[in-house]
């Protein structure tokens, strides 16, 4: 069986203290890559296998304006992004469906409550319930069902791995991790989600991030990161880390599920870091603290984003402790 790295490869990323006690602690991998490709830091097994998980979808989105969907502004970020489920991120996906003359019964993807406590509160108060428009993944269902109806494809079977849409994902992910991909699995929303290392996924943020810069870039590619940037909210949500790290720094970031993130400066500096528990809550923090130490983001402008972002360790409605850095990450700053 395929598998990724052991906690005997890992390292201690991060952990959680509370009251001066060490309760917790994050094993990973994590790997740093210079603008032009070049490992500078490398944190335990980072030529092993892991499931990106959405930090995939910007590579998603670009096969399937590849494919001739004609994504535009905040249909590119939230086609690229993992929602909260708002009204806006609904409202959004919804106008790409109309613009296809699908509609929210043809999305792949499962029903979900959005994470966005208006949205929430709407569904509820409205009797609609739990909405495919709400998963946070529906941006790119529909930019996946738009490339199929601009193709005359088959939409009913446009998750399946052999359908000529996720062929063409494929084919984007082993140009851009410059991997060739041996495994492939089904993601959380149902979409394929192929196996690639650390190295591979840094190497492909690094290349969307400097697309912008870049006169011989794929034009796509580079409005990807562009509306990325452009619209961070369409990403993940209003006060949310990816987007507050957008936002603040001017720096890509995109978190995936169990534990994996990816990050990129617009000199294709990057970092991707894969928690072995699968909780992200250490993950901006590592990830920025990478990029600080290795001279690609300056160090107060990254304390002040993580300010806000790191999640607070709290006892009784009061601070008790905090998430900090594991010695392996630490030891980088001196």
């Amino acid at each position: 069986m395929m598998q990724t790295f052991s906690a005997h490869d890992a390292v201690e990323l991060a952990v959680l203290e509370r009251s001066g006690f060490v309760e917790s602690r994050h094993l990973g991998s994590a790997v740093v890559l210079a603008g032009d490709g070049s490992v500078v830091t490398t944190l335990g097994a980072v030529d092993s296998p892991i499931y990106p998980r959405s930090c995939l979808k910007p590579f998603q989105a670009l096969a399937a304006m590849q494919a001739g969907v004609p994504l535009r502004g905040a249909q590119v970020a939230v086609a690229a992004g993992s929602h909260t489920g708002s009204l806006e991120h609904m409202d959004l996906v919804s106008g790409m469906l109309a613009a296809t003359g699908l509609s929210e019964k043809h999305l792949g993807c499962p029903t979900a409550w959005p994470s966005d406590p208006e949205a929430r509160a709407w569904l509820v108060r409205t009797d609609r319930g739990k909405s495919k428009l709400a998963m946070n993944c529906s941006g790119k269902h529909a930019a996946f069902l738009w490339a199929c109806m601009e193709n005359g494809w088959d939409t009913a079977g446009y998750l399946d791995p052999g359908h000529p849409l996720q062929q063409a994902v494929r084919t984007v992910v082993e140009e851009y991790t410059e991997q060739q991909v041996h495994h492939t699995g089904v993601d959380g929303c149902g979409a394929p989600v192929m196996a690639v290392t650390l190295t591979g996924l840094a190497r492909a943020f690094s290349t969307l991030a400097k697309a912008p810069s870049d006169k011989n870039a794929n034009a796509r590619t580079a409005t990807i990161a562009t509306s990325m940037l452009d619209y961070p909210w369409a990403v993940e949500g209003h006060g949310q880390s990816n987007t507050v790290v957008m936002e603040d720094l001017g720096v890509l970031a995109k978190t995936g599920a169990e534990g994996v993130i990816a990050m990129a400066a617009p000199t294709g500096a990057s970092v991707v870091v894969k928690m072995l528990d699968g909780n992200g809550r250490a993950g901006t923090l590592v990830a920025l603290t990478l990029l600080a130490a290795s001279g690609a983001l300056d160090v107060p402008e990254v304390a002040e984003v993580l300010s806000k972002v790191v999640p607070p360790v709290l006892g009784g409605g009061v601070r008790a402790g905090s998430l900090r850095l594991g010695h392996a990450v630490s030891a980088l700053l001196d």
